[in-house]
Order: structure tokens, then C-alpha cells, then sequence
């Protein structure tokens, strides 16, 4: 269910109208999939510096994207947020982006990084690594995403469901590099490969290889940034036991997607919306923004958090992520065709 937070009287039609205003600044109606408190610093960062009010609904990709659709015309939503180039693709095939002339915005991402027609913008990198236990492998046992179909690894592997998002866009990015055909049959012997049937999240991947359960794990690499920075004694010894390959550095790099924003078409306040997206590029919001959940800024230059600063140097895939979105639903057939559920 969506959560209200902040100034949400004007998401519910309640004593303020869609283009209403508060004490004489204007409002911006923000729909995100986010739920980090740090952001509740960048809204009052984006407040303290323009006077226009944030009001957040809070809430599942799909479930807003869905809302979106619902409300029409009359949708307060200025702007939408959410993680994965897939789920942007959602939302643009859903018909509820609008393009944003911004010369900030151009300046500022990487082309590679927002869409070709300026539907939505990266905000944040996030990179899809390999775990591996280091009291079975003195080294990393692999150097690239390839391998993971290798039948040395047989039952060695662990990771989440087909129904993923990111292990769908990981393999959308494999598809570009190497063709449908020869994707698949990576697919087949990951199944191959697998140690149990796939389940839980990232970090459930990240504990079965400290556990022994399995060897070798995929996931996101701020689950394990999450384990290393706990307060939890049990948690660092997680996050001391497993190592993390940042693969294919020999040729296209690693994997990465985004977390982004996007304005929504008909959206009552475009220039706060655009005003809001551009300070999201700023070094400031940057910082905040990428902190929230341990990732690495959309914006070069920019530092990341202390813990993730050992990782800038590692080679990124510079494929446009728009593709992720455009490769989905082919990767989601192959997938099933693999086998992997």
C-alpha cells in the first residue's frame, strides 16, 4: 500500500488542489519507490534552497505506475522516481513520462546513463557483482559474468529468482554483448551451476555463502556495503567472509543500473519538476542521494561514500541502460526457456 508522508494533503485532494500552494511557495508532488530516510534531507535541501514544498507518496514501481495511470489527467504527480532501468521502461511504455530540456541534466549525466529522448535520468549507480566465499577460494574464482556457466562451478551457485528485476537486466546487458542464442545457454548452465533452487533477496545470497551453503553468489554490491557497515557483530563477519568481484574488467566492465527520476507527463508543476530533478544533479543532492543506499553518484567527480571509494577506478559497462529496459522482455523468455525460476 502507497504511504503518504510529509505534505500529503494535496496527494489526497484533501483542502489543496493539484496546483495549489503552500503559504505562498509551490508544490511539488513527488511519487517514489525510495525509502531511505536520508532523503528526507534532500527534500529539505530542495526546500531550503527553492521555497517550494515537497509532498511525497510513497510506494511500490509498479503500484505508482499504476496509480499514475489511474488518476489520468488529473494525477497530481509531478514527479517519478524508482531503481532499475526496467522499471522505467514500465513507465514509459505506460505512456506517463514527459521529456525535460534541461542543459543542467545534459551536462551533468552521462549520456549513457538517461534516455535517449530525455524521459528519465540516472541519479545513481548501482553495479551487479559476484560474491565468493574466501574460505573456500584464496582468490576471486572467476573474472567475468561468462563463467558463472562454467561447470566447474556445478552446485556451487546461489541467486534470486527469474522474477528479479536486476538478475532481468543483468541478463538484458548479456544479451546485448553476446547475442540471444549464446545468453541462453549461459542461462542453462547457471542453472546448471545452482546450489538450490533461487530464493530471498541479495542479501539472502550474501549469507548463504558465509554460511557455506553455496560458493559463489550474485548480487548488488550495496547489500554487501549494507553487511560491512552494520552495527551487528554478526553482519561484519558476513560481510569479512565473503569477497566481491567486480567482473568482466577485461573487456565491457561491469554491469551497472541506476536509480532515476522522471517527470510525468501533464504534471501540474513542470518547472518545479525540473527545477527538482536539476538540484538532484547537484554535488550536495548527490551526495544524498547516493548515500541513501550505499551507491556510487550518476555525476562524475562527484565522491562516493568512504566505503565505496577502494571500487571508483573499476570499469563500468558504458552500455546506454535505456537497453536494459528495451531487452527486458526478451531476457524474461529466456530465462524461462533456461529454466530458471
Amino acid at each position: 500500500m502507497a504511504k503518504m508522508t510529509r505534505g500529503t494533503a494535496a496527494l489526497l485532494g484533501v483542502g489543496l488542489a493539484a496546483g495549489a500552494s503552500v503559504a505562498g511557495a509551490q508544490t511539488l508532488n513527488l511519487y517514489t519507490a525510495r525509502h531511505y530516510d536520508s532523503d528526507e534531507q534532500l527534500y529539505s535541501a530542495f526546500e531550503d534552497r527553492t521555497g517550494v514544498e515537497v509532498n511525497v507518496l510513497q510506494g511500490d514501481s509498479d503500484q505508482l505506475i499504476e496509480r499514475i495511470e489511474r488518476e489520468g489527467e488529473a494525477s497530481p504527480a509531478d514527479v517519478f522516481m524508482t531503481v532499475d532501468a526496467a522499471r522505467l521502461r514500465r513507465a514509459e511504455e505506460a505512456g506517463i513520462l514527459a521529456p525535460v530540456e534541461s542543459e543542467v541534466l545534459m551536462e551533468r549525466i552521462p549520456s549513457e546513463l538517461r534516455h535517449p529522448d530525455d524521459l528519465w535520468f540516472g541519479l545513481s549507480e548501482r553495479v551487479r557483482v559476484v560474491y565468493y566465499d574466501t574460505e573456500v577460494y584464496d582468490e576471486p574464482p572467476l573474472e567475468r559474468y561468462e563463467e558463472l556457466a562454467d561447470p566447474r562451478f556445478e552446485g556451487e551457485i546461489c541467486i534470486r529468482s527469474s522474477n528479479n528485476d536486476y538478475n532481468q537486466s543483468l541478463v538484458a546487458s548479456l544479451i546485448e554483448a553476446n547475442g540471444v542464442e549464446a545468453t541462453e545457454e549461459w542461462a542453462e548452465g547457471l542453472v546448471d551451476n545452482m546450489a538450490r533452487t533461487p530464493q530471498g533477496g541479495d542479501t539472502d545470497q550474501i549469507r548463504a555463502v558465509a554460511a557455506g551453503e553455496c560458493s559463489i553468489g550474485v548480487g548488488n554490491h550495496y547489500y554487501w556495503v549494507r553487511l560491512s557497515l552494520s552495527d551487528d557483530p554478526a553482519d561484519q563477519a558476513v560481510a569479512e567472509r565473503v569477497g566481491m568481484i567486480f567482473p568482466n574488467q577485461d573487456g565491457r566492465g561491469t554491469h551497472r543500473n541506476i536509480g532515476g527520476a522522471a517527470m510525468v507527463a501533464g504534471a501540474p508543476h513542470p518547472e518545479a519538476a525540473r527545477e527538482f530533478l536539476e538540484f538532484l544533479v547537484s554535488d550536495e543532492a548527490q551526495k544524498l542521494f547516493s548515500a541513501g543506499n550505499n551507491e556510487f553518484p550518476a555525476v562524475e567527480g562527484v565522491d562516493p561514500i568512504a566505503v565505496l571509494e577502494p571500487y571508483v577506478g573499476y570499469k563500468l559497462d558504458d552500455l546506454n541502460v535505456a537497453v536494459l529496459g528495451e531487452n527486458n522482455a526478451e531476457a524474461v523468455r529466456l530465462m524461462d526457456r533456461a529454466g530458471w525460476r
